[in-house]
């Protein structure tokens, strides 16, 4: 596809630039499968087209809106990038299946450009993961574990030094590990958990950010390498229930549950607050129209209250020339109603 962007900023001087994108593709995938042995291959192959023109004046207020702007032209950019993925999966018959893939990765960034006005690099990588899942056999009960391994680079992050530009941070490196169950414990009793651990860090040598206290100032520079990629939360759970009463008279009714935690974050770069972590309760009730007339089957109805508490949480901070926090979402108080056939 195509689009077109205008933007201008002003300080220190009044700029605008201009530019065209086109990306196209081609890709295929096979998948085969012998016994209970499946294998996954594929590739794919982009090209892709940019043209920026950049637009320049004075130093802001002094310039003269009603003249024209120094008009200088952007390097054209026209890389192509071929990547691919495979994967093996083994079910054996007792209902555990585990599995292994490698992909890698090509993302253009046409809208991200840097405090000089150069545009970031595509950002590429590559991922390894391993994993099992297991249905428990003779139960509702399906299991799952994930490790996986993820390398990119050009990575794009905000510039604390220049508010409301991104900088290429260079490599950066993701270890985790993912755990979910999912289980109908009785037949009225549905769980679903989750668990996720992250660990996101900066890897590039000479790559230097600067270290803000809380109240804006500066406390140096320091290198990035090894570093937490702020605002991204090392933890992540969550538990929900659902209960549909075997009461008669409460009949299509059902009520759930939820806890969700976050872990905490880091403000920027180099690390210099940390962001608290927080844990919600979140709480609903649904009602199956389909037992009040069954020709409305498929009609349901539902009501949710989100931070049911109403907890006063940290979603996020940002540091820079002006600091700033963002407050999480209050409590909430929701309803849908929906049909499916």
């Amino acid at each position: 596809g195509s689009a077109s962007a205008l933007s201008a900023a002003k300080c220190p001087t009044r700029q605008a630039a201009r530019g065209s994108f086109f990306q196209e593709g081609v890709y295929f995938q096979d998948q085969i499968k012998f016994h209970r042995l499946s294998v996954l291959l594929g590739g794919r192959q982009d090209w892709v087209n940019e043209h920026n023109t950049f637009y320049s004046g004075y130093h802001y207020p002094e310039i003269d809106y009603s003249q024209p702007m120094t008009k200088g032209q952007g390097g054209g950019e026209s890389p192509s990038h071929f990547t691919w993925r495979a994967g093996l999966t083994y079910n054996f018959d007792f209902g555990l299946t585990p599995y292994f893939s490698y992909a890698t990765s090509f993302v253009p960034q046409p809208s991200v450009t840097n405090y000089a006005g150069q545009q970031v690099a595509p950002l590429t990588g590559k991922q390894f993961e391993a994993g099992l899942k297991y249905l428990i056999p003779h139960t509702d009960v399906f299991l799952t574990a994930a490790a996986y391994h993820i390398e990119e680079n050009h990575y794009a992050a905000s510039d604390n030094e220049h508010e409301g530009y991104e900088r290429d941070w260079g490599k950066v490196v993701s270890k985790g590990v993912e755990l979910s169950a999912n289980a109908n414990i009785t037949k009225n009793l549905h769980l679903t958990a989750s668990y996720s651990f992250n660990d996101t860090r900066f890897a590039s040598n000479g790559v230097l950010a600067e270290k803000i206290d809380v109240y804006g100032n500066s406390t140096g520079y320091v290198s990035v390498k090894g570093k937490n990629i702020g605002q991204a939360p090392r933890n992540m759970a969550n538990l929900f229930i659902d209960y549909t009463p075997p009461v008669k008279s409460l009949k299509g009714f059902g009520f759930n549950f939820g806890i969700r935690y976050v872990g905490f974050t880091y403000a920027d770069s180099a690390n210099s607050i940390k962001v608290p972590d927080f844990t919600l309760f979140d709480l609903g009730a649904h009602y199956d129209f389909a037992n009040l007339m069954p020709s409305l089957k498929g009609l349901r109805a539902q009501l949710s209250i989100s931070n049911l508490t109403d907890k006063r949480y940290l979603a996020s901070c940002t540091l820079g020339s002006a600091p700033q926090c963002q407050y999480g979402q209050a409590r909430r108080l929701y309803g849908n109603l929906s049909y499916s056939w």
